[in-house]
C-alpha cells in the first residue's frame, strides 16, 4: 500500500474509532446513530486489515501510531479518544484479520462503559472484569498499562525486561498447572504472555535472548517453556515472520511439551539416564501434547502439530517412532532448534550445561540429516557463538560482556571490556567491535573462552 493510502486508511479508522466511541457513551447500544457508527467502524477496519493480517493502534507519547503510521496531530483531532483510553489504563489494541462486527461492537461498548459490565459505577480506570470480557475476543488483544510495573519493551530497559520475563516463567507455571490439573492449558492466559513476548522480540530481542540463558535448575520446565518461545520467535521474526503469525509460532513454542503433564514425575525427574520402558513413556509426551492442545478451545492449529512433531528430524529418525514427514513444518523445525539447544545449555541433574559453540557443533554435525542446516546457520548468525549478555575472556586478558551479534562473523561480537588484563574492574567500560582491526596491535582481537559471572560476582545483564 502506498504510504499516502496508508495515512488515509490508518486517519480513516481512527476517525470512524472515535465516532464510535463517543456515540456508544451518549446513546443507548440500539440507537440508529451507535449502530451507523459501528457498521461505519467495521467497514474501516476492513479496509485497514486488507493488506496485512495484523493491525495495531498505540499511544506513543502524545502520538497516535496505527501499524507503523503515526497520525499527524492526533492530540489536536483525536485528543478525547487519547484522554479516554489512558484514563482507561489503555496503550495498545490490536486487531485481527478476521475480526467481526460484533466483536467491534463488545470493544466499543465497554470501552464506552466499562462500569456497566459490573453493573456499578467506576470511574477511572476500567474494573478488571471489563478486560476479562476483552480478553475473550479472539481477533482484538487489549494491552494494558501496568501501573507499578509498567512493561516498556521500547527502551532498552533490562530491569523491565527482566520483570516481564520472571512474569512469564509465573504464567508458564500457571498455564503447566491448569493443563495438569484440568486437562487443558487456559487459551487466554497463553495468548496475552505470548502478544507481551511477541512485543519484547521485536523491540528489545538482545535484551530478552540474553534473559534466556539465566537458568534455575528448579524452574527449568518453566523458563524452558518461556525461553522456546522467544528463541522460536526469534527466529520466526529473522526470516520475516509477524504479526499473528508469529504470534502463533510462540504459542506453539511455549506449548510444545504440554504433553508431559501426564508423564509421571518419577521419569520427568529422575537423576539417571532413563531405562527403554521408561523412554517409552516419556516419548508418549508428544501424542498426549497433541491431543491436549487440539481439544483446547482458541488454540492455533499450528500447536497440536508442533507439539506432535518436535522430536522428528529431517532424515526421519527420532518420535513418535514409525511417523514420517515428506518435510517438517517450518514452526516445527524453529522450534525443535530452540528446544535442543535451550535443553544442552541448561544445567540440570543429570546433564551439565554446554559452552553454545560446543552445542552449535553438535546441530552442524548431523550435516542436515536432523536439523535443516539453512535453519542453524541462520540460528548462529542470529545468536552469534557468544549470545548476548555472555560473560566472555579476551586474547589480551580483559573480561568482557557481549554486547550485540556481528551477523556475518558470529565468531566476532561487539563486546564491553568491563575488566582489564589484570582482573582489575574498569571506571569507566570500554566497547569494542571485535569484527574491525584494530589500530593498536595490542589490543584484543578475538574471544577466547566463555566466563562464568558468578565466579566474578557480575550480573552481566547489568552491562547491557
Amino acid at each position: 500500500m502506498e504510504p499516502a493510502r496508508q495515512l488515509r486508511v490508518a486517519e480513516d479508522f481512527v476517525r470512524r474509532f472515535a465516532a464510535a466511541l463517543r456515540g456508544a457513551q451518549l446513546y443507548t447500544p440500539g440507537h440508529p446513530l451507535v449502530t451507523r457508527a459501528l457498521a461505519a467502524l467495521a467497514d474501516s477496519t476492513a479496509q485497514l486489515l486488507a493488506d496485512q493480517p495484523s493491525v495495531a493502534m498505540g499511544l506513543v507519547g502524545h502520538e497516535i501510531v496505527v501499524g507503523e503510521v503515526p497520525l499527524p496531530r492526533a492530540a489536536e483531532n483525536y485528543g478525547e479518544l487519547m484522554r479516554r483510553l489512558k484514563r482507561l489504563g489503555i496503550e495498545r489494541i490490536a486487531f485481527d484479520r478476521g475480526v467481526t462486527p460484533d466483536e467491534l461492537t463488545t470493544l466499543t461498548l465497554t470501552l464506552s462503559h466499562p462500569e456497566r459490565v459490573v453493573g456499578q459505577s467506576a470511574p477511572g480506570a476500567a474494573p478488571s472484569e471489563a478486560f476479562d470480557t476483552l480478553n475473550r475476543l479472539v481477533h482484538i488483544r487489549v494491552g494494558r498499562i501496568k501501573v507499578d510495573e509498567r512493561i516498556d519493551t521500547s527502551a532498552a530497559d533490562i530491569a523491565a525486561i527482566r520483570r516481564l520475563y520472571v512474569e512469564a516463567s509465573a504464567v508458564a507455571e500457571e498455564v503447566w498447572e491448569a493443563a495438569k490439573n484440568e486437562g487443558a492449558p487456559d487459551p487466554r492466559q497463553a495468548r496475552t504472555l505470548i502478544e507481551q513476548l511477541s512485543q519484547a522480540v521485536a523491540q528489545n530481542r538482545t535484551a530478552l535472548l540474553a534473559l534466556t540463558a539465566l537458568k534455575e535448575y528448579d524452574n527449568y520446565t518453566f523458563t524452558h517453556m518461556v525461553n522456546v518461545s522467544i528463541l522460536t520467535m526469534a527466529q520466526a521474526r529473522a526470516l520475516g515472520i509477524d504479526g499473528t503469525l508469529l504470534r502463533e509460532f510462540g504459542l506453539a513454542g511455549l506449548m510444545h511439551d504440554i504433553g508431559k503433564v501426564r508423564t509421571p514425575a518419577e521419569i520427568l525427574r529422575k537423576p539417571d539416564r532413563l531405562t527403554e520402558d521408561e523412554m517409552s513413556v516419556m516419548r508418549r509426551h508428544v501424542v498426549d501434547g497433541a491431543e491436549i492442545l487440539r481439544r483446547t478451545p482458541e488454540i492455533p492449529s499450528i500447536a497440536p502439530v508442533v507439539a506432535f512433531e518436535h522430536h522428528l528430524r529431517a532424515d526421519g529418525t527420532g518420535y513418535p517412532v514409525g511417523v514420517s514427514r515428506a518435510k517438517l513444518n517450518l514452526a516445527t523445525m524453529l522450534c525443535s532448534i530452540a528446544d535442543v539447544y535451550d535443553a544442552m545449555r541448561s544445567q540440570r541433574a543429570y546433564q551439565g550445561s554446554l559452552p553454545t559453540e560446543r552445542i552449535l557443533e553438535v546441530m552442524r554435525r548431523a550435516d542436515g540429516h536432523q536439523f535443516d542446516q539453512h535453519l542453524v546457520r541462520r540460528f548462529t548468525q542470529l545468536l552469534g557463538i557468544y549470545p548476548p549478555g555472555n560473560l566472555v575472556q579476551l586474547d589480551d586478558g580483559a573480561i568482557a560482556v557481549v554486547l550485540q551479534v556481528h551477523a556475518p562473523d558470529p565468531h566476532r561480537p561487539r563486546v564491553r571490556v568491563i575488566m582489564d588484563g589484570k582482573r582489575r574492574r574498569l571506571t569507566t567500560p570500554v566497547d569494542i567491535n571485535l569484527f574491525e582491526e584494530p589500530a593498536d596491535p595490542t589490543r584484543a582481537r578475538r574471544i577466547v573462552a566463555p566466563l562464568d559471572p558468578a565466579e566474578f560476582g557480575i550480573d552481566p545483564l547489568g552491562y547491557l
